[in-house]
């Protein structure tokens, strides 16, 4: 129950007063708190889209999520986004991604993330919503766990914690329940997901490597704004998942 707590502390805004486990170890149950919240954004939507036109309803989806998750991983977007601009030192970069600020780049990257998922979900080309949400928050959260055992941290702070208490037994386990939710579309959508998340895991620890020497709390977060857009975004390709 602590790691679970500790899943769900990490991750949302949901207060936990029980003391809860670090969180490299409540990474084992990173992709079923994603789930959870598929699931939820799915009754949103699907509630909403009752009583008010599709395009709201998508829109308030992607507010819940947002809301619920505290804004975690768009500040990681926004992060990455101010600070991996060409021509700064590897030092000025790790400066800019401690700093709480948000700067111009990041503030585009969130809007666009969330134009993305709103646009993406009001043309979803599929009535598998339940599960396609599911995929959407639980495959990300699963590449973000599987991000960080494979990859070296830069810096210190959240993702060093992070990565420092990840064990290669819990990251096989959040993995599998990553593989697991992306076929919970179908075959076709599980394996384009599941190439799709390697592919973005490989580029993304090539240009972190490349830029910061490594990752930090805020590249795991990036990539699972990047992935989270992009399973939305397959979706409103009937040929490509079914």
């Amino acid at each position: 129950m602590r790691t679970l707590l500790g899943a769900v502390s990490f991750l949302t805004v949901i207060p936990v007063r029980a003391k809860s486990a670090p969180p490299g170890r409540a990474a084992v149950f990173f992709p079923l708190v994603g789930a959870i919240l598929g699931a939820l954004g799915a009754a949103v939507y699907i509630g909403l889209s009752h009583a008010i036109p599709i395009s709201l309803a998508a829109l308030i989806t992607v507010a819940f999520w947002t809301a619920i998750t505290g804004v975690l991983h768009e500040d990681g977007l926004a992060d990455v986004a101010d600070a991996l601009r060409a021509g700064r030192t590897q030092e000025k970069m790790l400066a800019i991604l401690k700093d709480s600020r948000i700067g111009t780049y990041g503030a585009v990257a969130i809007v666009v993330s969330i134009l993305a998922r709103w646009q993406a979900i009001e043309h979803l080309a599929d009535s598998r919503v339940l599960e396609i949400f599911i995929a959407a928050q639980a495959v990300p959260r699963a590449a973000m766990v599987a991000l960080a055992w494979v990859s070296r941290p830069a810096g210190s702070g959240l993702g060093l914690a992070f990565l420092s208490t990840l064990s290669t037994p819990i990251a096989l386990i959040a993995i599998a329940q990553g593989i697991a939710a992306a076929f919970v579309c179908g075959a076709r959508a599980g394996f384009v997901t599941v190439a799709a998340s390697y592919i973005v895991i490989r580029i993304a620890q090539w240009y972190f490597y490349r830029r910061i020497g490594g990752i930090n709390g805020d590249c795991l977060g990036a990539t699972e704004q990047i992935l989270e857009i992009f399973i939305l975004v397959l979706f409103t390709c009937q040929a490509c998942t079914l």
